[in-house]
């Protein structure tokens, strides 16, 4: 959920015939992304909510999505990536933390690893180092950190569901996973009204110019208050609770989004694709939430519980 906090662009020469244009200062096209955003969120809670294996589908066709945009950026940057490995594992991962919790995602995690050492070595020596640690990278960045936002539906000492919950109740993970789906919505669209309208310090120029201070407090103003609500309301758990979840989700999706930005700077790319109109790629999309989801899962733990 990245391009947040934005200040306004530079003037583009002939930019007074372009008005009718919907792409605003802060670099979107917002009808098309906005359209978008909505589209993919109300799909993903509507899975979460009601078929806890369908979130988890989605959730991992994201995950191949994002993967094979790294894939194809590090190609051409004559990075070989061991992609059959590393999409087995991508597949895996959240599979394995639905059916089978943290162990056995750490296991996958482990083992998919190995896969990739294993299958990189039968290639020979040259660019091995290189294509292993693009392979281990990967793996770690995308499907193991968004796993951490599934855990939560793992049903620990009881029969975790193929079709709709048990009773028709959704349990507590679920509405602490959506409880971070919303946060990490929040801190994008605050952050991107403010930084767009009233952004002029840069937070990071050297990595992406476009996020500002002025957006970055958008964020968290706007999270402070969605998880104040959805802690009291949807929690059932004290108010600062919300604040604590707030801030966490704000500092570990900026980092993302940062993260991703120095990524693709490296790279020598602007998005890593274009498959989501007004948003980019899929990976510009993730590159919050993967950040986000393991922060979420530690803070859930340590402040409400499971």
């Amino acid at each position: 959920m990245g391009q947040a906090q934005q200040a306004p662009g530079p003037h583009v020469r002939g930019q007074g015939k372009q008005r009718s244009n919907p792409t605003p200062k802060g670099g979107r096209n917002l009808p098309a992304a906005t359209a978008v955003g909505l589209g993919m969120l109300f799909l993903v809670l509507g899975g979460l909510l009601f078929l806890p294996l369908g979130f988890v589908l989605i959730t991992t066709a994201f995950a191949v999505f994002g993967v094979w945009e790294i894939f194809r950026a590090l190609e051409a940057s004559g990075t070989r990536l061991p992609i059959i490995p590393v999409m087995t594992g991508t597949v895996g991962m959240p599979l394995a933390a639905y059916f089978g919790g943290l162990e056995s995602l750490l296991f996958a995690m482990l083992l998919s690893s190995v896969a990739v050492l294993l299958w990189r070595s039968l290639e020979g020596a040259a660019g091995s180092a290189r294509s292993i640690f693009a392979g281990v990278f990967t793996l770690t960045w995308v499907p193991f950190l968004i796993s951490f936002a599934v855990l939560p539906l793992h049903t620990s000492g009881g029969e975790t569901p193929i079709g709709l919950w048990p009773g028709g109740v959704v349990p507590p993970g679920a509405w602490q996973t959506a409880t971070l789906l919303l946060l990490v919505v929040s801190n994008d669209t605050f952050g991107y009204l403010v930084g767009a309208s009233l952004g002029k310090h840069p937070m990071a120029p050297k990595i992406s110019p476009k996020k500002t201070w002025e957006g970055f407090s958008g964020s968290i103003a706007g999270a402070l208050v969605i998880g104040v609500l959805a802690s009291v309301f949807v929690l059932g758990k004290p108010w600062w609770v919300g604040a604590v979840l707030a801030v966490g989700m704000v500092a570990a999706a900026t980092a993302g989004d940062l993260a991703e930005s120095m990524v693709k700077r490296e790279l020598g790319i602007k998005d890593m694709s274009s498959i989501l109109p007004g948003h980019g790629g899929v990976m510009d999309r993730l590159d919050s939430i993967v950040f986000a989801s393991p922060v979420a899962f530690i803070l859930f733990s340590a402040v409400v519980g499971t």
